[in-house]
């Protein structure tokens, strides 16, 4: 049984869909038998890493690291087993350790084992001090890169921790810390990096239109963190279907054959993605949630619309605000031209000769339906559609 460890700094109270790759690692690891450590960086993170950044992070007080650190915590508790098995995962935090350095004598054994021509050569530091739109790197980033080491020489003694794995940006930093191991105790150890999540034009992976794809449902819902992975587009998508899932690799090239034939059904890729990694992060009543959710933009649908469904798309369709009494017992036409769906009665009565209105995903067919108490989704919403793409949530006063 091997030891190995991924770091993970307290910079937020939750992880986003870029440390998902560490996540799944680390879960390989075990379910092979070996034992995991997640190491918080309640010491690192107070220094801030200069790796892929081309100027200093703002620096956290501790109240904040602390509360993230707490965070964190029930959030790996999610993806790794913490039982008494031999390969129960440890969650270890760094300031334990660094709290308690000397830093006359931590300077004097290690700083001297990492020389600063090594330390310039790694491209985290080269980046940074080559880029003309970096602001330079403070001492106090230069030294992360010997605190991380530093980690990894400690969890060796300690734990007898010989690997350490994280993304491609850690090279550097990983590999000081092997190096320190090399000259303190003569040990070998090793290290391993994994790409980052890029798309195929090369930009960043996991950023939606209203920021970090996060992995906390406080903070992104299942349904959106769902909505997310299905708008994948057919260039990334297997891609993310090796990296961001435990299906066989000969599953993932069956679907990438199919998604060259004719008969393929387009999106089906995407969904898979969706449903195995909304599955892993939120838990099957995650996905429930997310699928149900989904379903109730779909027109046709067999799914009842409930009140929780519509308020969780409701930031992703238009809206509109109509007293009752403009809209129990009156005649849908007259309801979709004052909602504004559409802009008269004789376009709503078209559209209904057409099969193109429907009130809460079912299609209208009689042009004097009226809307009932029966419509009304939850305490006050109704669900209109003129069209496959044209849809407003109705709620009333």
């Amino acid at each position: 049984m091997k030891v190995g460890y991924i770091g993970f700094d307290p910079t937020s109270d939750s992880l986003h869909i870029g440390s998902l790759v560490q996540l799944i690692i680390l879960k390989h690891f075990q379910n092979y038998g070996h034992k995991p450590i997640v190491l918080i960086g309640g010491a690192t993170g107070m220094i801030g890493d200069p790796s892929g950044k081309s100027k200093e992070r703002n620096l956290l007080s501790q109240e904040i690291i602390d509360q993230n650190i707490k965070s964190l915590h029930v959030q790996f508790s999610k993806f790794l087993n913490f039982d008494d098995s031999d390969n129960s995962a440890l969650i270890l935090n760094n300031f334990d350790w660094n709290n308690e350095l000397n830093i006359i004598e931590f300077f004097r054994d290690f700083g001297k084992a990492l020389t600063v021509n090594y330390m310039m050569s790694k491209d985290s530091v080269k980046k940074r001090l080559g880029s003309d739109s970096s602001d330079g790197m403070s001492f106090t980033e230069f030294t992360y890169q010997l605190f991380q080491a530093y980690d990894f020489y400690y969890l060796n003694e300690k734990y007898d921790c010989s690997i350490q794995m994280g993304g491609s940006d850690q090279w550097g930093n990983i590999t000081s810390g092997v190096e320190l191991i090399r000259k303190k105790s003569g040990k070998k150890a090793n290290a391993m990096t994994c790409p980052l999540i890029t798309k195929v034009d090369g930009t960043k992976f996991g950023k939606s239109a209203s920021g970090a794809v996060w992995l906390s449902k406080e903070k992104l819902t299942p349904y959106h963190f769902y909505q997310y992975l299905l708008n994948t587009s057919d260039s990334d998508v297997i891609t993310l279907l090796r990296m961001l899932t435990f299906l066989p690799l000969d599953h993932i090239e069956r679907i990438e054959q199919d998604m060259s034939t004719a008969s393929y059904i387009p999106n089906t890729a995407q969904q898979i993605l969706a449903t195995e990694v909304t599955r892993f992060v939120h838990g099957s009543d995650g996905l429930q949630e997310a699928t149900k959710a989904t379903a109730s933009l779909r027109p046709g649908t067999d799914t009842v619309l409930d009140a929780d469904a519509l308020k969780l798309v409701s930031d992703t369709i238009p809206s509109a605000t109509l007293s009752r009494s403009d809209v129990i017992d009156k005649p849908i036409v007259d309801v979709v031209a004052s909602s504004g769906l559409l802009e008269s009665k004789g376009a709503a009565k078209r559209m209904i000769r057409n099969g193109g209105i429907r009130v809460n995903n079912m299609k209208i067919t009689d042009e004097s339906k009226t809307i009932s108490q029966s419509d009304i989704v939850g305490d006050n919403m109704v669900l209109l559609a003129a069209g496959k793409k044209n849809k407003l949530l109705l709620m009333l006063q």
